[in-house]
C-alpha cells in the first residue's frame, strides 16, 4: 500500500510505499492506491458458490469492518469460496467518518468522475458483478433497533440497528433468488443465539423499487439490479465492537450455510473471545523483514526505529485493517480506526551480510533470523559477531559499546524500554559499524519463536490485482 499522510492525501498529494500482507507462509505484495481496499479470496478448492463480504464502507462502523477482518484472519472455508473486503473505505475508517467525501454508500447509481472515490467505486462494482459472485453481504453498524412499528425512541421503524436490510424480496436469478426467505432464516438462526433477548433481529425490507431514492443508490441495490442476491447486516451502535462483531459473524455464518459453504473457525463465539481474537497476533515487519513490531499491547510511542536512509518506507502487516501513516518526520500505525502506537525514526544505511543471529537461550543454542520474536524464560545471550555489534535497547548492567557475548536476565533491562506497555517485551538490534543489520525482540513472557506462522493466521491471503 502506499504510504500516505492524511493531510496531504486529502489534498491529492500521495507518498510512495510499500505494504504487503502476510499470512502463515503466504506473502503477497502490491503496490496499491493510497490505502485503498484489499481483496482476500478464500477459496477451499472444493466446488460450490460464492460469497462475497464487504465492511467499513462507511469508516465509522467498527463492528462490520471488524468482523470482515476476522474472517479473513480467523476463519478457514472447506468449501466454496468467501471473498472478503474488509476495509472499502479505509480513509474514512482511519479517520472514524461515515464518508471524509461523503457517504460512499450513496454513490452506487451516478457518480462524476470527478469524484475523489469514482475510482474505488468502480473497483467495487467489478467485483461485485464478478460472474463468480452469487451472493453479497454490506457489513454496517447502524443506530438503536429496527422494529416495524414505534415503540420508544431507540426501538423504531427509523432505526437500522439489528436488522437485516433487502431491497425488494426476489430477483430474477438462477440462485438465491428468493431474497426474503434467506433474510427471514438468518434472522431466525441470530436470534437463537442473542446474548439478551432485547437484541433482536428483524428483517427491513426498504422496497427500494417503490421509489426509495436514497436506496436507489446503495451498494446492496446496484447487486440487486445485476441480478445479484444482496443483503444489509446492521448490528446496533449501541453496543460496543465485539459485540456488534459477535452478531455480524452469527449472520455471516447463517449465510455460509444457507449457500453451502462450510467454514471452521478458531475461537468461540463470545464477546470475550472475539475481541481476543480482534487482538490476536498484531504485527508490523518493517524494510524487508529486518524489523518485526509486535503491535497489539504496544506503548504509544517507540522511539529510535532504525529505518533506512533516503528510502520510502516498506511494511507488512498480518491483519488487513493494520496500516501505517506520515505524522509529520515520524508514524503512526493503525488498526482499523484505533490508533496504536507512534513510531518515532533514526536513520541509518542498511548492511545486508547478515540475516540472522545465534542466540543461546536457557541455555540452547538457536539460530534467530531478523524479523522474528523469541521466547525467553529466564536469560539469553547473543553469540559473539565479527564485524558485528550488539545493541540491547535497555540493557544497563554494564557500559560497552557491544552487547554480545553477556548473558541477559530481564532484571538487566529496564523496563521502560520494551515495546509492550507489560515490560516483557525488548529490541535486539545489530549493527555493522554505522549500518544497521536487523533486529529480533525478545519475549519473556512469550511461548516460543514466533515468525508470521502463527496459527490465526495460516490464510490464504489475495490481494485481487487485477482490481487495482
Amino acid at each position: 500500500m502506499k504510504l500516505v499522510n492524511i493531510k496531504k492525501y486529502l489534498c491529492g498529494l500521495l507518498f510512495l510505499g510499500v505494504l504487503s500482507y502476510f499470512a502463515g507462509s503466504f506473502t503477497f505484495a502490491s503496490s496499491i492506491p493510497a490505502l485503498g481496499f484489499s481483496v482476500h479470496k478464500l477459496e477451499s478448492g472444493v466446488e460450490g458458490h460464492t460469497l462475497l463480504i464487504i465492511g467499513g464502507i462507511q469508516g465509522d462502523e467498527p463492528g462490520g469492518f471488524n468482523a470482515a477482518s476476522l474472517i479473513v484472519t480467523h476463519y478457514d472455508i472447506l468449501s466454496g469460496n468467501v471473498w472478503i473486503v474488509p476495509n472499502l473505505n479505509f480513509l474514512s475508517i482511519i479517520k472514524r467518518s461515515r464518508g471524509v467525501y461523503g457517504d460512499l454508500n450513496r454513490k452506487f447509481d451516478k457518480l462524476h468522475p470527478n469524484d475523489p472515490e469514482y475510482q474505488t467505486i468502480n473497483r467495487i462494482k467489478k467485483l461485485i458483478i464478478d460472474p463468480k459472485v452469487d451472493l453479497v453481504l454490506n457489513l454496517h453498524d447502524g443506530s438503536g433497533f429496527y422494529r416495524d412499528t414505534y415503540d420508544d425512541r431507540l426501538h423504531n421503524q427509523n432505526r437500522w440497528g439489528q436488522c437485516i436490510i433487502i431491497d425488494q424480496a426476489s430477483i430474477d436469478a438462477k440462485n438465491f433468488s428468493n431474497i426474503s426467505t434467506i433474510a427471514k432464516t438468518a434472522v431466525a438462526h441470530v436470534n437463537k443465539h442473542l446474548l439478551k433477548e432485547k437484541e433482536l433481529f428483524h428483517v427491513n425490507n426498504t422496497q427500494t423499487i417503490k421509489g426509495n431514492e436514497e436506496m436507489a443508490k446503495t451498494l446492496t441495490y446496484f447487486a440487486i439490479k445485476n441480478n445479484k442476491s444482496a443483503f444489509g447486516v446492521e448490528a446496533s451502535k449501541s453496543f460496543l465492537t465485539p459485540k456488534r462483531a459477535y452478531y455480524h459473524l452469527l449472520a455471516m455464518e447463517s449465510f455460509f450455510n444457507q449457500t453451502g459453504i462450510r467454514f471452521k473457525r478458531n475461537f468461540q463465539l463470545s464477546e470475550y473471545y472475539i475481541k481476543k481474537a480482534i487482538d490476536d497476533d498484531i504485527h508490523v515487519a518493517l524494510n524487508n523483514r529486518k524489523i518485526l513490531l509486535k503491535i497489539e499491547n504496544v506503548r504509544k510511542k517507540l522511539s529510535y526505529i532504525p529505518l533506512k536512509k533516503n528510502s520510502k518506507i516498506e511494511f507488512q502487516v498480518n491483519n488487513p485493517l493494520m496500516t501505517i501513516v506520515t505524522s509529520g518526520d515520524a508514524y503512526n500505525v493503525f488498526h482499523g480506526n484505533r490508533w496504536l502506537t507512534h513510531l518515532a525514526p533514526q536513520y541509518f544505511h542498511y548492511d545486508f551480510s547478515l540475516d540472522a543471529i545465534h542466540m543461546i537461550v536457557d541455555g540452547s543454542r538457536k539460530k534467530i533470523p531478523f524479523g522474528n520474536i523469541v521466547s525467553v524464560k529466564n536469560s539469553f545471550m547473543v553469540e559473539s559477531l565479527k564485524d558485528h555489534r550488539v545493541n540491547i535497547i535497555g540493557f544497563t548492567k554494564q557500559a560497552c559499546p557491544n552487547e554480545s557475548g553477556i548473558v541477559i536476565r530481564k532484571n538487566n533491562i529496564l523496563k521502560k524500554y520494551s515495546i509492550d506497555k507489560k515490560g516483557m517485551i525488548f529490541r535486539v538490534e545489530v549493527y555493522k559499524s554505522q549500518k544497521f543489520s536487523g533486529m529480533v525482540l525478545v519475549d519473556f513472557g512469550g511461548d516460543g519463536l514466533s515468525d508470521f506462522n502463527v496459527a490465526s493466521q495460516k490464510k490464504k491471503l489475495d490481494h485481487s490485482k487485477n482490481l487495482f
